[in-house]
C-alpha cells in the first residue's frame, strides 16, 4: 500500500484524539450555519479558510468548478448536495467559493475557444460550466493575458453559480447567497488565503457591497466589474 495512506491514518489518528468531544452536540442531528460550495482543488481548504474545527457549524460541497448545477432527465437544477442543507436542516447562508487560477475554468475557457478533448467525466463537468461561461469568454475585454482572462471568469463563473440559486424556486428568498473568491497566488491584494467577497444576493458592484456592508469593506474587492 502507498505510504500516503499510512501517513493520512496516523494524521487521521491525532484527529481523532482532539476532536473526541466535540461530537457530543452533534451526534444525532446538524443544523450547519451554512452550505459552501467549494471547488474540489486540493488547495482550496474548505474548513481552514473559515478557521472552522466545530463539527456541525459547515455543509461543506466540492466539485471541479463549485458548481451548484447537475443535470436531470428533466433539465438542469440546483445540485442535490447543495439544496439538502437548505431544504432539510434549516440552513439559511450558501457561499459559492470559486479560487484564482481554478483549473475547472481553465478548461471551460479552452473548451470555448478552441474545443477540448477529456474524458467523458471531466468532459460532463466542463459541459455543465460551458453553458454558464459563454457569455463572460465573448464578453473579456480585450488586452488580457490567459491568466489574467482565467481570473475574471473564476469571478463570473461564481456570480453564474449565485444566479441560479437565487433564481431557483427550491431555494427560498431568506437564504442568503454569497459568492467569494479564495486566492492564494497573490492576484487581490491581501494576504495569501483570503477570501474576498464579490457577490452577495446578486449585487455585484464594488461600490454598493461596501455601502451596503461598512463592516466588510475591506473584504469586498472585484478584478472585473462588466455589464449583465
Amino acid at each position: 500500500m502507498d505510504q500516503t495512506v499510512f501517513e493520512l491514518l496516523e494524521r487521521n489518528r491525532e484527529h481523532a484524539e482532539t476532536f473526541d468531544t466535540r461530537f457530543d452536540d452533534v451526534q444525532d442531528g446538524q443544523r450547519p450555519d451554512a452550505v459552501t460550495v467549494c471547488c474540489s482543488d486540493s488547495r482550496v481548504l474548505q474548513d481552514q479558510m473559515w478557521g472552522n474545527e466545530r463539527p456541525g457549524q459547515l455543509f461543506t460541497c466540492a466539485n471541479i468548478g463549485n458548481r451548484v448545477i447537475q443535470q436531470t432527465a428533466d433539465g438542469e437544477v440546483v445540485s442535490g448536495d447543495v439544496l439538502y442543507p437548505i431544504a432539510h436542516t434549516g440552513t439559511e447562508v450558501a457561499i459559492v467559493v470559486g479560487h484564482t487560477g481554478c483549473g475547472a475554468v481553465t478548461a471551460t475557457y479552452d473548451h470555448l475557444i478552441d474545443g477540448l478533448s477529456e474524458p467523458p467525466g471531466i468532459e460532463h463537468s466542463i459541459g455543465l460550466l460551458a453553458p454558464h461561461l459563454r457569455d463572460g469568454v465573448e464578453t473579456l475585454p480585450d488586452g488580457l493575458d490567459r491568466d489574467e482572462a482565467i481570473n475574471r471568469l473564476v469571478e463570473y463563473n461564481v456570480d453564474r453559480q449565485v444566479e441560479v440559486l437565487r433564481e431557483s424556486d427550491d431555494v427560498p428568498d431568506s437564504v442568503t447567497i454569497v459568492g467569494v473568491v479564495y486566492d492564494f497566488q497573490d492576484i487581490y491584494e491581501g494576504r495569501r488565503g483570503e477570501v474576498h467577497v464579490v457577490n452577495i444576493d446578486g449585487t455585484r458592484s464594488v461600490e454598493a457591497l461596501r455601502t451596503d456592508y461598512p463592516d466588510i469593506e475591506d473584504r469586498i474587492d472585484r478584478l472585473w466589474e462588466y455589464e449583465p
